[in-house]
């Protein structure tokens, strides 16, 4: 059974320290969305080989 994003939220949260800012949970969360939108990202074929990024990082320097 798949888990809902709040529960990937819930579980994100439970695992952080007692002490832990609202900052610091934020970042965790958007962290991990990172990830895993980079993980759908990676197994539909929406990458960029090195070179083709090192040539679009050039014209982004521009």
């Amino acid at each position: 059974m798949m888990t809902t994003a709040k529960e990937e939220m819930i579980q994100l949260i439970q695992a952080q320290p007692d002490d832990s800012s609202y900052d610091e949970l934020l970042k965790e969360l958007l962290f991990a969305q990172m990830i895993a939108r980079g993980l759908t990202d990676s197994a539909a074929g929406r990458t960029l080989s090195h070179a083709d990024f090192k040539a679009k990082l050039k014209t982004w320097r521009k």
